[in-house]
């Protein structure tokens, strides 16, 4: 079932995407929530209309994206965790440990676009990848150290 999404979703597209989802998914939990609407033909000429519309405004998103991209290049970010002697962390560091970091650091980046690839249990040093737009991501490194 086509659907055009509303708001970005991190694992299925972002806003005004035409994505392709089972038809259960789109009916008992996108549309409902407000997160899309179904792609019907003229939904997707008012999509047309509207992007054609918002080009000029999309391109200084984007822009602000890629500057903000940039100042975010050379951050490194500590972030402390309670340790058991052999260095396992009690719980996980999380993105809601790495928005208030960079918070700290100066930037306001939300906790839903940050994604931490692997699961951090231990004490050492991580990425995680900041997704600001749609064509412009960046990766945070962090370490996770002891307290």
């Amino acid at each position: 079932m086509e659907v055009i999404l509303k708001e970005d979703i991190l694992s299925l597209g972002y806003k005004d995407d035409v994505v392709n989802v089972k038809k259960g998914y789109a009916r008992n939990f996108l549309i409902p929530q407000g997160k899309a609407v179904i792609a019907s033909d003229s939904a997707k000429k008012v999509l047309a209309e509207n992007q054609r519309q918002r080009a000029h405004k999309i391109a200084q998103i984007k822009a602000d994206s890629e500057a903000l991209a940039a100042k975010m290049e050379g951050v490194t970010l500590t972030i402390g965790a309670k340790t058991s002697k052999t260095g396992t962390i009690f719980g996980s560091v999380t993105n809601i440990q790495i928005a208030e970091a960079l918070l700290e650091k100066g930037f306001e980046i939300d906790r839903k676009i940050i994604l931490i690839k692997d699961q951090v249990k231990e004490v050492g040093n991580y990425t995680a990848i900041a997704k600001l737009h749609k064509e412009v991501s960046v990766e945070i490194p962090f370490e996770v150290v002891s307290e």
